[in-house]
């Protein structure tokens, strides 16, 4: 157990430098200059920008630039943003929380649905009540995250005004962006709830203990079930990257605070040490999650400690 984990931390370890190498190389490659976009009107003055270039450190060559960030990153020090002219880690401070009250709340939302509506269509597979489960959770995986905002602004905050939409920060304005992440979500995870609800119920034990004439609920709770959450505890993983990687799109749709709508406009003001911050937080984040995922494999089945 102990091998194990130390494999899954350095790995971890390894994605987070992978990553902070790569966001501070693509974020230089978008068109524009920081301190031209700092300067703004008097951008036209060369002096001005090469004095600006020499205070904000981006004369120096690009390794150097590297290195001096992420020594101050190890030691806590995100930079100071460009354009909020606060330190990184106060804007961080800032917004986390409201991403993670999002991201917790669209997630707990997909994996109830989500669970409820695969159970559902297995249990009831090749019915009426399958074929309208899955044509369901087609359907909340086609619809797109900034068009079903705009409809569910339009619908719940202009014509029936029920919810807090534009900014909200309280529970009312926490329902519509949480159904909106959530719902591609809930359609995925009521695909992947049904296959490995029916792969489960396909096992020899299974068949085995409803030939001793186990009730049906008996055999679903104490066999079904545990075999089938192995496979699901998989896609929490994978759902919190993908609803983190959401919330870029949904905190714009709806004006809500949080580190997605602090990364779109760290991006058009060309404010790369938070960028960099943000991508290098999001990735540790889906990281650190995806290592709880990973240790409570071996508790759920020892055979992967063994691997």
């Amino acid at each position: 157990m102990i091998n194990y984990t130390l494999r899954r931390v350095g790995s971890i370890i390894a994605l987070a430098f992978g990553i902070s190498v790569l966001v501070f190389m693509i974020i230089r490659l978008i068109p524009g200059d920081p301190a031209v976009a700092l300067l703004g009107t008097n951008a036209g003055d060369s002096t001005l920008v090469a004095r600006l270039h020499q205070q904000l450190g981006l004369d120096q060559p690009v390794h150097v630039q590297y290195l001096h960030w992420i020594g101050n990153v190890l030691r806590g020090n995100f930079g100071y943003s460009y354009g909020d002219q606060r330190p990184v880690s106060s804007l961080l401070a800032a917004n986390f929380p409201a991403t993670i009250q999002l991201t917790l709340a669209g997630l707990a939302l997909s994996l109830f649905f989500g669970s409820i509506i695969g159970v559902v269509a297995a249990l009831r597979r090749n019915r009426a009540a399958d074929t309208i489960a899955m044509g369901f959770a087609l359907t909340c995986m086609s619809i797109p995250s900034f068009w079903l905002g705009l409809l569910l602004i339009l619908v719940f905050a202009v014509k029936l005004p029920i919810f807090d939409v534009v900014g909200g920060t309280s529970l009312k304005g926490l329902v519509l962006p949480s159904v909106t992440l959530a719902l591609g979500s809930i359609g995925f995870n009521a695909r992947f709830v049904r296959s490995s609800v029916i792969n489960a119920q396909q096992q020899k034990h299974v068949i085995t203990a409803r030939a001793k004439g186990i009730s049906a609920a008996q055999v679903f709770r104490r066999h079904v079930l545990r075999n089938a959450l192995l496979p699901i505890l998989t896609i929490v993983g994978l759902q919190v990257g993908q609803l983190i990687s959401g919330v870029v799109i949904v905190e714009t749709v709806f004006s809500r605070p949080g580190i997605g709508r602090l990364l779109v406009q760290a991006i058009l003001s060309k404010d790369y040490l938070t960028v960099q911050a943000v991508v290098l937080i999001i990735a540790v984040v889906y990281a650190l999650t995806n290592l709880v995922v990973d240790l409570l494999y071996p508790v759920l089945d020892p055979r992967v400690a063994n691997r």
